[in-house]
């Protein structure tokens, strides 16, 4: 077989075990045939670029980052539809379409809870994808909308021009692991899964919007040239003939039968893979829809009925705390079964101590629940009135329910956390943390490693992993003896990683590389900065006073000072690894763009920070100095607007050199500088 078959043979059977996975929900090949057959693939396409066809399943992976998107103006507005709140609603619909319309039918489907966009196909092959935006013009998200794997790449019918609606959004199951994942790293969790999708739709980096597994439901033509349908039921089932993932939908008459298929989705929510928040009738005739048109707001054609929140009560029968990953403490409220919105609920969460301070909830109080966003249980309010005798105010414990170490609130923030350098609940993020690349950079000790060590008890804290033995590790699931040597020796090549890779391993609040440089530069060992006060602390460029007490508070808590001692006895090293080489670049900004060929980002970053210089993020009149490589992009357009100086890479190698500036011999010019600021370098 030559390449060309072979590629046109892959390419069909990926393409039909990804419709079947994604789209009919009826696997038929292995996780593992699938990988080894794309990765041949991919293989014979680098091999072959002029060979990459628009379906072929490697384009899904995302391309390079935008800058920007663009406008798109919608050639059939994708409209917005008038809102009903109860049956009676419903047949004040119908009957209006009854006066106008012949024997109306409808159809009923569940309003997907998401972002709604356009998909343009060009004979068969899908070209543009839109977000609604105003519903004339939108923004243009194709490449992001390739990484959905239930949207066709080309379909079976080639019609000149085919454009279909549909809503993209994140499922249930997804949404809860991404918000488990931001709490790990401190990040903001979404409020709903419609946060979540329209965020991830508009990341400008489309490998970023690949990892989130967004999925979509068509549920609606907007234009076929070459096709012609006489009801919204056939658009529907042609649709899903061309291998598109539907909305599920019934075609009915009548108000009774309308409110019941209403009634029925609502109790079967949960069982679907989206959030919705309400149901859609439509008028079914495609003739009659275009007689009665639309208002200037929506179409007179089609109503969203949307379900109002489902409200229960329950007794409070306990508060509990739970210590998450980055040891902040979650206040959990323990409550009578009770049914809601399809499912039983037997505890909400309380968010923090102020959450409950404002509603005032005690053990033993009737609470009214609902589900935020149809999702998570929430206390909505207390019904004081059945408060029984002797019920106190609740407040959250002073020492950590898991280690027992002091917890401290965040000075701007409600969140309530664990101090303990070594507490049990936050072990398996802190060495993950400890090992990764920017700080001790332990190649091979991933989460799965990781989780056995936990589990096993073989660690108990970082320090824990420098006495690991080999023996120990060979008997691991999946490692064997090499294995566990290379991991003993990554081990101990990262006892001498220096004190600025160590103090960020450590995890203490606020300090990250940048400031693990600084303190290492200046203190020079760890025993210094440990002697430090916070006065001397934040007499160092770049600590405040909140930086500077998280250090101080890490430094004098117990479990931080048995694993220091751990680690000096592990022979980890505790100076600087990197001895700053002056002042050169005190008070002047830089920012690097294009691709440079001489240095990576790290090496610059280090270069510059060794020669008192900062890092910062783009271009603004306080920038001294532009560096730009090959295909200098915006930050170049910029810096040439505001008459910043720009240097070519040759230039700048001359500067770390020395050589000074061919502008201003090395002194920022008056217009970019501004005393304090220091240096900046922006890595793009």
């Amino acid at each position: 077989m030559d390449y060309r078959s072979e590629m046109a043979q892959l390419r069909q059977e990926l393409n039909e075990a990804g419709y079947r996975y994604y789209v009919l929900d009826d696997p038929t090949m292995s996780d593992y045939d699938y990988d080894h057959k794309l990765r041949r693939l991919e293989e014979l396409e680098a091999a072959h670029p002029e060979e990459v066809t628009p379906d072929s399943p490697t384009q899904r992976v995302g391309g390079a980052p935008l800058d920007s998107f663009q406008q798109v103006t919608h050639p059939v507005p994708l409209e917005s539809l008038q809102d009903v709140f109860s049956p009676e609603e419903v047949s004040e619909f119908t009957q209006r379409m009854a006066q106008a319309v012949e024997s109306p039918a409808y159809t009923v489907e569940p309003k997907v809870d998401g972002l709604s966009v356009a998909l343009e196909y060009r004979d068969g092959v899908f070209v543009q994808g839109a977000t609604r935006g105003d519903g004339r013009v939108g923004e243009d998200v194709t490449e992001n909308l390739r990484t959905i794997r239930s949207i066709p790449m080309v379909l079976p019918e080639k019609l000149p021009r085919l454009i279909v609606r549909g809503e993209v959004f994140m499922p249930k199951v997804v949404f809860h692991k991404l918000n488990q994942q931001r709490e790990e790293r401190e990040e903001a969790p979404f409020a709903n899964p419609r946060n979540a999708a329209a965020g991830s739709l508009r990341q400008l980096d489309s490998k970023i919007c690949a990892q989130r597994r967004l999925d979509i439901r068509v549920f609606n033509l907007q234009l076929a040239e070459g096709r012609t349908f006489s009801t919204h039921a056939e658009t529907l089932d042609y649709l899903a003939s061309q291998g598109f993932q539907m909305i599920p939908f019934k075609r009915l008459t009548g108000d009774e039968a309308i409110n019941a298929e209403i009634a029925r989705l609502n109790e079967d929510r949960e069982d679907l893979p989206f959030d919705m928040d309400g149901a859609v009738v439509k008028l079914d005739s495609l003739s009659d829809r275009a007689a009665l048109g639309s208002t200037a707001k929506c179409p007179r054609w089609a109503i969203a009925y949307k379900y109002p929140p489902e409200r229960k009560p329950s007794k409070v029968l306990d508060i509990v705390v739970q210590v998450g990953r980055t040891g902040v403490l979650t206040p959990k409220v323990i409550v009578e079964p009770v049914r809601l919105a399809g499912t039983t609920v037997t505890n909400a969460t309380l968010h923090n101590q102020d959450f409950i301070d404002e509603k005032d909830i005690r053990i033993g109080d009737t609470v009214v629940l609902q589900k935020a966003g149809e999702i998570i249980p929430e206390v909505v309010e207390v019904l004081t009135d059945l408060r029984p005798e002797g019920t106190v105010p609740y407040h959250l414990p002073e020492l950590c329910p898991v280690c027992g170490a002091p917890v401290a609130r965040d000075p701007d923030g409600a969140a309530i956390r664990c101090t303990g350098a070594e507490c049990p609940a936050q072990l398996h993020r802190n060495l993950t943390h400890f090992a990764s690349r920017d700080a001790m950079d332990i190649e091979g000790l991933g989460p799965a490693v990781m989780a056995q060590l936990i589990d096993r008890g073989l660690v108990k804290s970082p320090a824990d992993l420098y006495f690991l033995r080999e023996e120990e590790l060979a008997a691991l699931d999946r490692m064997g003896e090499k294995s566990a040597a290379n991991l003993v020796a990554a081990i101990a090549a990262s006892r001498d990683r220096g004190l600025e890779r160590l103090l960020y391993a450590l995890g203490i609040r606020q300090v990250g590389q940048k400031a693990g440089k600084v303190l290492a530069a200046h203190f020079g060992t760890f025993d210094a900065l440990a002697a430090a006060t916070e006065e001397e602390l934040t007499a160092i460029d770049d600590v405040g006073a909140i930086t500077a007490a998280y250090i101080r508070e890490w430094l004098q808590n117990p479990q931080s000072k048995h694993l220091m001692d751990r680690l000096r006895e592990a022979g980890v090293s505790l100076e600087a690894a990197q001895k700053p080489a002056g002042d050169q670049f005190k008070g002047l900004t830089f920012v690097l763009t294009g691709a440079l060929e001489r240095f990576t980002r790290e090496e610059a970053g280090a270069l510059i920070e060794a020669r008192g210089g900062k890092v910062s993020g783009s271009v603004s009149r306080k920038t001294s100095y532009v560096v730009a490589g090959e295909n200098a992009g915006s930050k170049l357009r910029k810096a040439n607007g505001l008459a910043i100086p720009v240097l070519t890479e040759e230039e700048f190698a001359a500067m770390l050199e020395g050589g000074g500036t061919p502008e201003s011999g090395a002194s920022a010019p008056e217009a970019a500088s501004d005393p304090g600021d220091g240096e900046q370098l922006s890595l793009l």
